[in-house]
């Protein structure tokens, strides 16, 4: 279907190649422009010389490989006087057959020189080959109703994003902190401007997984807010004690909005061996106050074998980022050999969040089935606070290394449906969730929740199986391994007007509980834990009702949950 779409486009466009080359002349002959390119890497984050000058205007590189711009002053000031600059002022033809990404990095390094905003030319076609560039965008951008087609196919450096919106605000050393606490209120220090503040303790491992993605873990690490009065934001507090601060970073938090808007941007799948070699050839978000809307992200190409994606919307180091009204699309699943030496699915992402604070989805959809298995789960985060889904269809919430507070409302999530671990208080409402349960606590990181769940006003609808039991929350947790952490079940659960629609399930189906058996050896009290698993303390349960009416257990295995207090009010 999309190589249908795209073979439509490229036609039409190069039907009126002639037009656009005469049209392209006038505007040179207007601003005396002369382009030229030459073949090599460039490095961006050394975009910065751009000269004015009475000369014709010219982009090139250097010996160093340098990309330098030399701009025509009356160019210039057309471009001053209007308030924004065009891809196709620089170059760009946007036919879709030319290689357009170097003149969109040029685009975008002279609007940051000047603050004036990008806008795509209407209708156009830009093709993103595979050379090491990416565009920094500082300001506001409007990609319109362009379409990017960015090929994967042959790429000299995956891990370099195509573009990274980027604060043109510096980090600010922090060396007199040397610890911090768990929960601490206030760090003795004066800034100038709010801070995300990153801190991490390369002496204690966290996140020491499981199972046949296992490893040694991760460095202690945490994130926050520091208004510059020294106070630490409650609503993202420390969840760790840092008894050594090996590193810290504070980057200042960008007071105005950065908007991105529109484009239609279509990634032609590597076909790289199915290994875990991530691409990154994305819109990397790395500044914090941007809004970006009306954006879509086709899949084009997959094939029988490939790499995984990290997620073409990939937000890190930031807060405050809003996701609205966008289209995006599931990765197909792809398999390779795990860490353990057995064959794994392969996670890929369009949408992952890692190190952020307050980051919202609103109105998101994505264009494949949410509920086909075919196609890995949409969104990921590690080490993130606050994040929330509103009025979204997502094939799947997912919460690895860790989320301190979520919220999902008015949503639909598909197969792989909630999955998280971490802390603070998760929030699902009016929405409805399909999956082999309605939360997952994730077994490969402790199925550790340390805090509350609240679940107002859902539907759950298992997926068909042939199990004799549908549990609302599942996990596993041995109490034999060690994640670098104590792991605990949500102290409290409420459920407050629960549908379960179990009317699909297989004749092998007999009960539905709370829990699933979360450790099948302990049944009695001669199992013990090496490293203790703190159960929830308190379910309650208002108005639930299931289509089978069967009736909703604590869990088949009732030594483990003998001690959880059920309180019931209006249940079935």
């Amino acid at each position: 279907m999309i190589s249908e779409i795209l073979v439509k486009q490229l036609n039409i466009y190069i039907s009126i190649t002639n037009l656009m080359a005469l049209m392209k002349n006038i505007l040179i002959l207007t601003f005396f422009l002369k382009i030229i390119v030459t073949t090599g890497q460039i490095n961006s984050e050394s975009l910065t010389f751009i000269n004015s000058t009475p000369k014709s205007t010219r982009v090139y590189q250097d010996e160093n490989g340098l990309l330098k711009i030399n701009i025509n002053q009356e160019h210039l000031e057309i471009i001053k006087r209007n308030g924004f600059i065009s891809y196709g002022d620089m170059g760009a033809l946007g036919n879709g057959t030319s290689d357009d990404l170097a003149f969109i990095v040029a685009t975008h390094a002279l609007a940051n020189q000047y603050d004036v905003e990008v806008k795509a030319d209407d209708e156009a076609n830009y093709l993103i080959g595979g050379r090491e560039m990416t565009a920094i965008i500082s300001t506001n951008t409007d990609f319109g109703s362009a379409t990017f087609i960015i090929d994967d196919t042959e790429v000299e450096n995956r891990f370099a994003s195509i573009f990274e919106v980027k604060s043109q605000l510096k980090p600010i050393l922090i060396d007199t902190v040397k610890s911090l606490r768990k929960d601490q209120k206030k760090i003795d220090m004066t800034l100038k401007d709010d801070c995300l503040v990153t801190v991490s303790d390369t002496i204690v491992r966290r996140y020491i997984r499981y199972g046949l993605n296992q490893n040694k873990g991760r460095a202690q690490t945490d994130i926050f807010i520091l208004h510059k009065n020294g106070n630490i934001d409650s609503s993202a507090p420390i969840i760790w004690n840092f008894d050594h601060v090996t590193n810290i970073s504070a980057l200042p938090i960008d007071k105005n909005p950065l908007v991105i808007n529109g484009g239609r941007f279509v990634t032609i799948a590597n076909k790289a061996p199915s290994k875990y070699t991530y691409y990154s050839r994305n819109i990397s978000i790395k500044r914090s106050n941007v809004v970006i809307t009306n954006l879509e992200h086709l899949i084009d190409g997959e094939g029988p074998q490939g790499a995984p994606y990290r997620g073409f919307i990939s937000i890190s180091d930031c807060t405050n980022v809003l996701v609205k009204d966008c289209v995006l699309t599931g990765h197909k699943t792809y398999r390779t050999i795990g860490n353990a030496g057995k064959p794994v699915s392969m996670g890929s992402y369009d949408i992952s969040v890692t190190r952020s604070i307050g980051v919202s989805f609103v109105n998101c959809r994505q264009t494949n089935d949410i509920n086909d298995n075919r196609y890995w789960g949409i969104f990921a985060s590690n080490y993130s606070k606050n994040i929330s889904f509103d009025n979204c269809i997502l094939s799947r919430f997912d919460a690895h290394m860790g989320v301190y507070n979520a919220t999902i409302r008015n949503s639909t999530l598909g197969y792989m449906g909630v999955n998280a671990i971490g802390s603070g208080k998760f929030l699902i409402e009016n929405s409805t969730v399909r999956g082999r349960s309605f939360i997952n606590l994730r077994s490969d990181y402790g199925s550790t929740w340390e805090g509350t769940f609240t679940i107002r006003n859902c539907i759950f609808v298992p997926t068909q199986r042939k199990s004799p039991i549908v549990s609302l929350f599942s996990g596993s947790n041995s109490g034999l391994h060690d994640f670098g952490y104590t792991c605990y079940m949500p102290k409290n659960i409420i459920i407050d007007q629960l549908h379960i629609d179990d009317s699909n399930q297989h004749d092998s189906y007999k009960t539905i509980a709370i829990f699933s058996n979360f450790n099948p050896k302990m049944i009695d009290e001669s199992f013990q834990e090496e490293f203790p698993y703190i159960k929830t303390e308190k379910v309650i349960l208002n108005e639930i009702s299931v289509s089978s009416e069967k009736k909703l257990l604590v869990c088949e295995n009732p030594f483990m949950f003998r001690e959880v207090k059920i309180e019931r009010d209006k249940t079935n």
